[in-house]
Parts: C-alpha cells; structure tokens; sequence
C-alpha cells in the first residue's frame, strides 16, 4: 500500500464510465422486467460499490467519500453508465468510480439476463480525474495540468 501520510488532503474528483451493450428490443422490454427497474438497482449497487472499493481491491485506501452518484443514459443499442465519485482526502477516486459503474453494469446484466444473455459489458474507463498532485487527466487528452 503507497504511504499518503504526507499528502494533504484535498478536493478530489473522479468520473468513470462503460457502455452495456444489449439490442433495441431488448431495452424496450426493460420496463417490464419482472425483476424491477435494472437501471434503479444499477444506480443503488454502484454507489454502495463505490463505498466498498478498498475491501474489493487489496491495495486500495479506504476512502471516505463525500459524495457518489450513478447516472444511466439509454442510446441505441444499449446503456451507458457514468459515475462520478468526490471526497477531500490524501488520495484519489479513480478506482471507486470505476468500481461503481462495474458493478452497476453487471448489476443491470444480472436483471436483465433472463431477457437475454448476449448482453455486453463494454469500453470501462475513466473519462476525467481532478485534484491531488497529478492534477487533472482527461481521457483522450492526457494530464491536463494541475487545476488551481
């Protein structure tokens, strides 16, 4: 485990996102899932992941988090799920952002599954990570430099 003793605490930020993949007529039938509303329980196992993170990845830090949330956007052939994770501490979010939307996608192929079992989990990634000494990363741009 990195020793962030050292580090001062400060407002950190992470966004993460993953595309499931499922046919048009597979997302119509999803308000009628006898299972209840995937995207619903997708959103609540996300952010309870997010909080669980450091006991599901041996090296992580556990964090406290100030805030967490889950968002689901319907496209044509399929869901994509984005998460945005906060806390002011001596390290970053990353990881409990992309925990979140990992289990938020396996939570909605789990509800979704008796429907149809070629569903895909597809494209997990962080999109953007503000604060700590990195600065701020960008997905498709790099190190932006450190925010002020």
């Amino acid at each position: 485990m990195v020793d962030v003793s050292a580090k001062p605490p400060t407002l950190r930020e992470a966004v993460a996102s993953v595309h499931v993949k499922m046919s048009p007529r597979i997302l119509r039938k999803i308000k009628d899932n006898p299972k209840g509303d995937p995207f619903e329980v997708a959103r609540i196992a996300g952010i309870v992941a997010a909080k669980r993170t450091a006991e599901l990845i041996p090296l992580c830090h556990p964090v406290l988090l100030s805030h967490v949330d889950v968002q689901t956007a319907r496209c044509k052939d399929g869901v994509r799920l984005t998460s945005v994770v906060r806390s002011t501490g001596p390290t970053g979010v990353e990881m409990e952002a992309m925990v979140a939307v990992a289990v938020a996608a396996l939570t909605v192929y789990d509800m979704c599954k008796g429907l149809d079992r070629g569903i895909e989990i597809q494209d997990l990634r962080l999109l953007d990570k503000r604060g700590g000494v990195h600065g701020t990363y960008l997905a498709g741009r790099g190190r932006a430099g450190r925010r002020k």
